[in-house]
């Protein structure tokens, strides 16, 4: 076996496998038009039959229907009026109310129900019965040939149109069915006004009980609590309270500055008359200074007398009598302030008292009139919506009544004379008609076959789809060449033009170039190349991919190890005589059994050989792992062809001991659910995987490709041009 450190490691199948996961992606990215384009192309037989199929039968159709008369007619279902115009400002009437589409539809579908129709169908039946005895006059017929629709720029105008083989039934028919419908109007807009006072009347009445009955018990709040307006009499108490508040506020401070007062006088009370009269409070007593005044002036005149007279003298104890007098006064004078200042006190906490109760009446007075302000507000309100109700149902009474007055029929004939009818020639003339839309059809029923048709192919079409699909590196895609399926030895090399074998042996160099470059650490020397399933061209890939690496100068040996169905032989031009199943089974030199390549001298083949009865023994032997490392070291390139994945072990057999394997799919033929089962399998054996290569694409070729030709036409021609010249000059004699 090949030692690992000698050899990249490539993607696994279990990292790169994106099968479901790359479907799932592709779903939920919308509708592609680019793959809708593709899938068209490829179906474009079926798409042109399909619609060929459908617009012969419209038209087929068209030629044999009957000849047909058409008749139609316009009414107009809300027309401007004199009595209109006279009710337009009376709100609730119902002709003030324009109809909603919806209810132009609804209106549509009772003009074509049994109930307008089969007076008319009857009238009918007895008038051309008799006179036409091959024509039914039946509900199912006549509406067959009724269509009626409203007009996009303008709901309120209805177009009645019927068709019908005879032009005498067509005219009568739309006469009797206008003047169906504006009876018919004329009588549906009585009915609903008529029900509509009805009900307004029925509605009036309770509502005017229960005006009465909030009146009563307003009347009964107003009576029981005395007040016309609750919410002015409780900002008038309000005020009351506030005015009371502040007149307590004021009265205490005169309570507490009079009370200090008297505290100060109680103090003047009990000090010396003497000593009393620094005090202000007694000081500005008048009386009480007086008598104060005249008691000093009698101590000075005591004072006066007593230094020149005893106390026994008559004048001095006169004196004293006169001060004992004057002292009682003071005393009494001291009594009276002090009785004058406790009454003032007494009053001022009085008054508080008082207007203390006021407030807290008020304030009880204010929250029992707060609930009847609420029940008040209530009746109110109560009152107030029964007496609109009231007023509106009044309103729409009067309106309804003058709506019920009017005589003329809603509806309006835009079409007084019913006469619109077109002949055969100008209706019948369908099959171009019939062509068009028959072909639209079948356009539209073709595409939509043909994307169900490619979706249940589950195939691989595009090299886009193959990788969106898996998720796998895309090495390269090959065009498809149908020249490349014939077996013939000059196939590869005189089987297509000489521009196009260049142009399309540079796909491989590309390819191979690709492959190079995966081995960025360590160059990649072996690889197998296979495919999920039979004739997805791997072998033709493995044998120019070969000779691409042959021709940029690197040594490739190109093994056929299909030994179940070996065929690199034929292809190359080499005898199948001895091969690789010799190798193995009879101890051959390898070296002998190679042959070089007629194409290339750089391009080594190694046959199959007999066919074993048993490849997986042989290729999984000792001796084939021992062969394959010493191919590996004499070689730059090996390359393995194999047979396919799906169903047999000799790919992974081999890839496991090589750089790994590049599937091979081709495009147009390859089923999904095929490749699916071939990287499953290759996961599970563990098979290292190089990427793929997309084959056969019938996709636009890539630029580098397109260049290519172009450039070797034009290198081709002018070394044609050239080789021309030449000839022709030699060609001619020189003239001395």
């Amino acid at each position: 076996m090949l030692k690992s450190d000698r050899y990249l490691q490539p993607l696994s199948p279990s990292q790169a496998i994106q099968f479901n996961q790359g479907n799932n992606d592709g779903e939920e990215g919308g509708l592609n038009l680019g793959q809708v384009g593709a899938t068209l192309r490829r179906r474009a037989l079926l798409v042109v039959g399909i619609t060929g199929v459908v617009a012969t039968a419209a038209v087929l159709k068209a030629k044999t229907d009957p000849p047909a008369y058409q008749g139609s007619f316009e009414i107009l279902t809300e027309p401007v009026t004199g009595e209109s115009k006279a009710i337009a400002n009376v709100p609730q009437t119902l002709g003030s109310v324009t109809a909603p589409e919806s209810s132009t539809e609804t209106t549509i579908q009772v003009l074509q129900s049994r109930r307008v129709l089969n007076p008319v169908i009857k009238e009918l039946q007895a008038k051309y019965q008799q006179k036409y005895p091959e024509m039914e006059f039946t509900y199912e017929s006549i509406v067959g040939g009724l269509n009626i629709a409203s007009k996009k720029q303008n709901v309120n105008i209805l177009e009645v149109e019927y068709i019908s083989p005879n032009e005498e039934i067509t005219r009568d028919f739309l006469s009797a069915v206008a003047r169906a419908y504006l009876n018919y109007s004329l009588a549906e807009r009585r009915n609903d006004v008529e029900q509509a006072i009805k009900f307004v009347e029925q509605q009036r009445v309770p509502l005017e009980q229960r005006v009465k009955m909030w009146q009563e018990r307003l009347r009964a709040i107003r009576q029981q609590n005395n007040l016309v307006d609750p919410a002015s009499r409780s900002q008038e108490i309000s005020t009351q309270i506030n005015v009371f508040t502040q007149q307590r506020i004021e009265n205490r401070v005169q309570l507490e500055q009079m009370v200090s007062k008297y505290q100060d006088l109680q103090k003047e009370l009990t000090q010396q008359p003497g000593a009393a009269a620094s005090f202000s409070i007694l000081s500005e007593n008048a009386r009480y200074q007086k008598i104060l005044d005249q008691i000093q002036s009698i101590d000075a005149d005591i004072a006066k007398r007593g230094s020149i007279f005893t106390n026994q003298e008559e004048g001095m104890q006169r004196l004293a009598e006169q001060k004992s007098t004057m002292i009682g006064m003071l005393d009494t004078e001291k009594a009276r302030v002090n009785r004058d200042f406790q009454s003032r006190i007494q009053e001022l906490r009085a008054r508080d008292a008082s207007l203390e109760d006021k407030i807290n009446n008020l304030n009880s007075y204010l929250r029992a009139l707060a609930a009847v302000n609420r029940d008040y507000d209530n009746i109110q309100q109560e009152l107030k919506i029964a007496n609109d109700a009231l007023t509106q149902f009044t309103s729409k009474q009067q309106a309804l009544r003058i709506e019920y007055a009017q005589r003329l029929q809603p509806w309006r004939s835009l079409d007084p004379e019913f006469t619109k009818v077109q002949k055969p020639e100008a209706v019948s003339d369908s099959a171009k008609r019939n062509l068009a839309l028959g072909g639209l059809l079948g356009l539209l029923l073709g595409t939509g076959a043909a994307l169900v048709v490619d979706k249940l192919s589950n195939v691989f079409y595009t090299s886009k789809d193959l990788k969106e699909a898996t998720g796998l590196p895309l090495l390269g895609v090959v065009p498809l060449r149908k020249e490349l399926a014939v077996k013939k030895q000059d196939s590869l090399a005189a089987g297509l033009p000489q521009a196009a074998r260049a142009s399309f042996f540079e796909v491989f160099r590309s390819l191979y170039t690709n492959i190079l470059l995966l081995g960025s650490d360590s160059p990649i020397r072996s690889l197998v190349i296979s495919s999920a399933d039979q004739g997805d061209g791997k072998s033709t890939v493995a044998i120019h991919l070969a000779l691409a690496a042959a021709a940029m100068g690197q040594r490739v040996l190109l093994v056929d190890a299909n030994l179940r169905f070996p065929s690199l032989h034929q292809r190359v031009g080499l005898m199948n005589i001895q091969g690789l199943t010799d190798v193995i089974s009879a101890d051959l030199d390898w070296s002998n059994v190679i042959e070089r390549s007629p194409l290339e001298d750089n391009l080594y083949l190694m046959s199959a050989g007999p066919i074993p009865p048993d490849s997986v023994r042989l290729l999984a032997s000792q001796k084939m792992q021992d062969l394959m490392n010493e191919m590996h070291d004499s070689f730059d390139l090996v390359i393995y062809d194999t047979p396919p994945v799906v169903g047999f072990a000799d790919a992974n057999l081999l890839a496991a001991n090589t750089n790994g394997m590049v599937l091979v799919a081709g495009l147009g033929k390859l089923k999904r659910t095929m490749f699916q089962q071939a990287l499953e399998e290759m996961q599970i054996s563990g098979t290292p995987l190089l990427g793929m290569i997309a084959n056969k694409s019938k996709e636009a070729a890539p630029a580098a490709y397109s260049y290519y030709q172009q450039y070797y036409r034009q290198t081709m021609s002018a070394e044609r041009i050239t080789g021309d010249k030449d000839s022709v000059e030699a060609s001619v004699p020189k003239v001395k």
